[in-house]
């Protein structure tokens, strides 16, 4: 973190600023769900995707069709879109005290085996927005395929 001329550390919007980040329009929900959801002082997500707009910025699986370096990439920009999400319900980011969980969600080809660095992408983005003593536990699920769900207007 940086400290300022008073000794006070950077507030995340200052620090955002300093990084010379622009936070993207929030995305839009792809159902019916909401992006996010507060309850007390807890503020909640929705899962976030690499997406410009509506648009997916990156497809493919890590191993695949995808390097481990794009991998990062596609991490990074879903963490953006959660810090434009968060922003847009709460106001602000400096009313965030801890981010408490990070879930990334990896496909790969099988044999991968840097989910790590993957989920780094999204980790280092909330360390230098927020500072190292609130970065988040991290935890990160790789599968060959996730399957999405598909509703039928038949029922």
């Amino acid at each position: 973190m940086v400290a300022r001329d008073n000794s006070r550390p950077a507030s995340a919007e200052e620090r955002l600023k300093e990084l010379g980040i622009k936070l993207p329009a929030p995305p839009e929900p792809f159902g019916i769900y909401v992006e996010a959801v507060q309850t007390g002082h807890l503020l909640f997500l929705t899962g976030m995707l690499p997406t410009e707009g509506r648009s997916a910025k990156f497809i493919g699986r890590i191993g695949a069709e995808l390097d481990v370096e794009a991998g990062r990439k596609a991490a990074h920009l879903a963490a953006l879109n959660a810090l434009a999400v968060a922003r847009e319900h709460l106001g602000t980011l400096d009313k965030i005290t801890r981010v408490v969980r990070l879930g990334v969600s990896i496909a790969t080809s099988g044999d991968v085996r840097d989910h790590p660095k993957v989920a780094d992408g999204a980790s280092e983005l909330l360390q230098a927005v927020f500072g190292k003593t609130r970065i988040p536990a991290d935890w990160f699920l790789a599968s060959r395929v996730f399957h999405s769900a598909h509703r039928s207007n038949s029922s």
